[in-house]
């Protein structure tokens, strides 16, 4: 009698979960930018920094490079040198808009259908620098389309950064030299 109840439960905890993880979050003195260009967003990009996690643990040299898909959504290639295995890594996986394609709050996906909050709440007028959010204080990158970045723009995406309650001081600088 009790067994005909466990698997509709099951099969709604596992549809919550799954719906659970495919929305997107941003922290909650983030804002995503408006007037968004997403062509303009488009190519090679150097991290300069971020919040170290377990997927980039060891890593330098770091590139995101971002290109149109037929289906509209954005490939995401994500490579770097891990300095402890010493060998290039690299995952590639898909972004969507959550809303309009002209703010830049997305979703990205290295795993099947599990999303996590990618937002850019920072570029300049020239979309040569960014600061990125994740879906919580635990994840935030610095990008740039070269591998330096002025320390004006360093300091002004920093400022905003401790204002929204990213930790600065936990910031990984990544290393970018003439491997690969």
């Amino acid at each position: 009698m009790k067994n005909r109840y466990i698997t509709p439960i099951l099969l709604g905890a596992g549809i919550a979960f799954i719906l659970y993880s495919c929305r997107s979050n941003i922290p909650k003195k983030a804002v995503a930018i408006p007037n968004f260009d997403k062509a303009k967003y488009l190519g090679k990009w150097f991290e300069i920094a971020r919040l170290d996690y377990k997927w980039e643990k060891d890593l330098n040299n770091v590139t995101a490079e971002y290109s149109l898909n037929d289906n509209g959504t954005i490939k995401v290639d994500n490579r770097g040198y891990n300095v402890t295995k010493d060998k290039w890594e690299e995952s590639i996986g898909k972004a969507k808009f959550v809303k309009k394609d002209n703010v830049g709050m997305l979703k990205v996906s290295f795993f099947g259908p599990f999303y996590s909050g990618y937002n850019i709440i920072a570029i300049d007028a020239d979309y040569q620098y960014a600061l990125v959010a994740g879906e919580s204080l635990k994840y935030m990158w610095i990008l740039s389309r070269e591998t330096t970045i002025p320390e004006s723009v360093k300091a002004e995406f920093l400022i905003k950064a401790q204002e929204i309650g990213y930790n600065v001081l936990d910031l990984v600088w990544v290393k970018h030299d003439k491997k690969g």
